[in-house]
């Protein structure tokens, strides 16, 4: 009996390979929008920071409430903008997310298949055993020829 050998196996390791980086970028996603929202909180701590901070003062100066108002202006402006990065982000993730679980059926369709095949190879193979083996124990009962005298 013959090795078990699977004709698609380049394919299977083809889609190995390529189901192995989908689930790479589809982390770097998820990595680059974590970081967003670590800079998202980063911002707005540091607005609510600034704004006790200048609320402790006493006396407070027109200017230093002036640039409170400024420094407001500008977390509100980064904010929009790290919401505008993340919606962007988190449609990135989905696409990522469809082309990485399309790899992993296509990755896993071939290993079922395989799986399939070696396990029509495997009775087969124990089929064959089983004939050898009958036929090696018929071999002993059969007649023998006794020699004439």
């Amino acid at each position: 009996m013959k090795a078990f050998h699977f004709p698609l196996e380049k394919a299977l390791d083809w889609r190995r390979i390529q189901l192995e980086v989908e689930e790479v970028r589809y982390k770097q996603h998820v990595a680059d929008l974590a970081g967003l929202d670590r800079r998202r909180a980063e911002v707005e701590a540091s607005g609510i920071r600034a704004e006790i901070e200048v609320r402790e003062w006493n006396p407070i100066a027109a200017s230093d409430l002036s640039a409170l108002g400024n420094f407001r202006l500008y977390v509100k402006a980064q904010e929009s903008e790290i919401a505008r990065r993340r919606f962007e982000a988190a449609q990135k993730l989905a696409e990522q997310q469809k082309l990485m679980l399309e790899a992993r059926r296509r990755c896993r369709l071939l290993e079922r298949l395989k799986e399939r095949r070696l396990t029509e190879w495997s009775v087969e193979r124990d089929h064959e055993i089983e004939e050898i083996a009958a036929e090696s124990y018929l071999s002993r009962w059969s007649p023998r020829r006794v020699p004439d005298r």
